[in-house]
């Protein structure tokens, strides 16, 4: 038996910290209600405050399933998708100038500014990996939004100045690159900060929007897949107006005024997402996801000799009323050798170490993770493909017609082609096709994760195929008739590839938030900006071996990437080469999204207390007597109970 008093004298910060919380719910109504009646509320409808009392370690678990009737759903997700649409209009118009920044400015040649980008580019999406462990780990994700938006902030103001004062920019010369010294410490440190900054603000804000919705409760899991899709929306819009107007004040007024506009913007996005704070469903951080990976790795190799028990039931997990766990992960077969990690000692009664026995869950959370490897790796060849058509294509407009009447249109605006197909196609695919093929699947969002992706991979083979035919025209014209074709001749395989991102990026987003443990959702739903990074890194290398290979086969030993003369390069046997790495690379997705098994989570929320279970003492104390046998229950059966008990009040 334990006293409700000596519960509430170790909960009693926490019980009104919350209370403070949940002022616009019912509870307020608590002080009209008899003492008896009134403490068997709060630990009804408060569960998780009176569990693991003496291991103090419930912090994460805590605030799990408290939810004010006020807070999370869309209204809450309205301020990030504000915040997104703002920073991504200087983000994105980045993305696709900075390659010229570096050309005219800071005076690199042309492979140079294109490797320089695709690196800047990578590292910013590998950064929010960054981002996603801090705001599981040490920071909530709305905290650490603003942290790095505030560093974001610091490297645009580095490159105002640095692009304002022309005696801080280098002299041009006839080498790979003229920026040393002070000049090049500036010029690093402003692109570096950027990319810390939006790397990081990635990697925390998309989860801090799922979380929004309670996967565990069917009615707003549904709607999980809807805010992805919106998110996107977000993002393109402010990508279209960034790579219009931005990239054109910066081509034509000054790079300065363009770098200007982004960090207003982004400051500007920074407000409107701290403005939401009263409406978000916070997440309280928990223990490092990368130490319980570690912890599963050394105890599997600690217990290496151990054999392992006929039935899985026999390994350990914690199951009883104390857990602090919000979900428990059943156990799957595959990668048995991690099971080793999760083989208690016979016969000990005294707290085990982690390092020496994990949890199934633990073991579980790890096998899940890598079998999300195979997903996020097959993914990666489509990133490359959009590098090479983000830089190459800025290239090739160049070389085209960029006049639209009397209007010139800089080259480095082409990716607002598949931006404004993208913007105009995700609410047709929420309201027109996702009904439509639900119809036949049965699957509330019409199709699997798994399956969107696949859609998007054929759909950028397509694309890089098309593009080869274009650039054969390109050239063909040019060449024999001394005729510049249009530049919207890019849109044919730019919108396609929109299509392509708009089915993927969504898909991979929605799969590792879904699939991911509750206490990783920020780090592995940066797996998606990931996917992005490798295939930028790879984008460089690509092009350095092809040359390197290509210049031995061929009778003028020459690369098809070789030199600054595109119209004497072979950029269409690039292009084909990658659609036909696209179709192998789609074969060998598919054979991974089979093999794939979505995890089975057995949500964990302990009935504590059972109404003939509590005693009035002899001193008008309370007390309670907890029940012997762990009941696993869903989150809408605790739901329940918390309805009929309003109804009984």
């Amino acid at each position: 038996m334990m006293t409700l008093k000596k519960v509430l004298s170790k909960r009693l910060p926490s019980l009104v910290k919350l209370l403070k919380i949940q002022k616009s719910h019912k509870l307020y109504k608590l002080r009209k209600l008899p003492k008896l009646h009134r403490q068997a509320t709060v630990i009804l409808i408060f569960p998780k405050l009176f569990m693991n009392v003496e291991e103090g370690g419930a912090k994460d678990a805590a605030y799990q399933y408290i939810k004010n009737p006020g807070q999370g759903g869309f209204r809450a997700t309205y301020y990030i998708f504000a915040m997104m649409l703002l920073d991504n209009i200087g983000f994105v118009a980045n993305m696709a100038s900075l390659v010229l920044y570096f050309l005219q400015i800071i005076c690199f040649d042309i492979s140079g500014a294109a490797t320089t980008t695709t690196n800047y580019l990578g590292t910013a999406f590998l950064l929010t990996l960054v981002g996603g462990f801090i705001s599981d780990s040490y920071m909530n994700r709305l905290n650490t939004c603003l942290l790095f938006g505030a560093i974001e902030l610091l490297g645009y103001l580095l490159l105002i100045v640095q692009s304002h004062n022309t005696k801080l920019q280098p002299e041009p010369c006839n080498e790979s690159t003229c920026v040393h010294g002070t000049k090049a410490l500036l010029f690093y440190a402003s692109i570096c900060l950027v990319a810390l900054g939006g790397g990081g603000v990635r990697g925390s804000v998309p989860a801090l929007g799922a979380d929004q919705f309670d996967h565990n409760n069917s009615k707003e899991s549904v709607h999980i897949a809807t805010f992805f899709n919106w998110f996107l929306l977000s993002i393109t819009i402010g990508a279209t107006i960034g790579v219009t107007i931005v990239v054109w004040v910066s081509s034509n007024v000054g790079w300065d005024k363009g770098f200007i506009i982004s960090i207003v913007c982004c400051f500007g996005g920074l407000c409107f997402i701290s403005m939401g704070k009263p409406f978000y469903r916070v997440r309280i951080p928990g223990d490092s996801p990368l130490l319980s990976v570690f912890q599963v790795l050394v105890a599997a190799t600690r217990n290496w000799g151990k054999e392992m028990p006929m039935n899985s039931d026999e390994l350990y997990e914690i199951r009883d009323k104390f857990s602090s766990r919000a979900e428990r992960i059943r156990h799957t077969n595959q990668f048995r050798i991690l099971d080793k990690a999760a083989i208690a000692p016979e016969g000990t009664t005294k707290p085990i170490s982690k390092w020496k026995v994990c949890t199934i869950t633990q073991v579980e959370e790890v096998k899940v993770l890598t079998r999300m490897m195979p997903i996020l790796l097959s993914t990666t060849l489509m990133n490359t493909c959009l590098a090479q058509l983000q830089t190459v294509s800025v290239q090739q407009g160049v070389l085209m017609n960029t006049k639209i009447g009397s209007f010139n249109v800089p080259s480095a605006s082409i990716p607002v082609i598949p931006l404004v197909f993208m913007s105009l196609l995700i609410p047709i695919y929420q309201f027109t096709f996702v009904p439509f093929i639900r119809k036949f699947t049965g699957h509330p969002n019409g199709i699997t994760h798994l399956q969107r992706v696949g859609v998007g991979l054929v759909l950028s083979s397509i694309s890089m195929g098309i593009a080869g035919v274009i650039e054969v025209k390109r050239k063909h014209e040019l060449n024999h008739h001394g005729y510049k074709i249009s530049l919207f001749w890019l849109s044919f395989h730019y919108s396609i590839f929109g299509i392509a991102d708009m089915f993927t990026l969504v898909g991979l987003m929605e799969f590792f938030y879904s699939e991911a443990p509750a206490g990783m959702r920020s780090l592995s739903t940066s797996f998606s900006w990931l996917s992005l990074s490798i295939g930028y890194y790879l984008s460089s290398v690509f092009v350095e071996v092809t040359n390197s290979v290509t210049a031995r086969l061929t009778s003028s030993k020459r690369g098809w990437l070789e030199g600054r003369d595109m119209n004497k390069n072979h950029i269409e046997y690039f292009y084909w080469f990658l659609a036909i790495l696209s179709m192998l690379n789609f074969g060998n997705y598919l054979f991974w999204a089979k093999w794939y098994k979505y995890k089975k989570d057995v949500v964990n929320v302990p009935v504590l207390i059972e109404e003939k279970q509590l005693i009035r003492g002899p001193d008008d104390s309370f007390s309670v007597s907890f029940v012997s046998k762990q009941q696993d229950v869903s989150v809408s059966d605790f739901d329940d109970r918390k309805e009929k008990l309003d109804q009984v009040k």
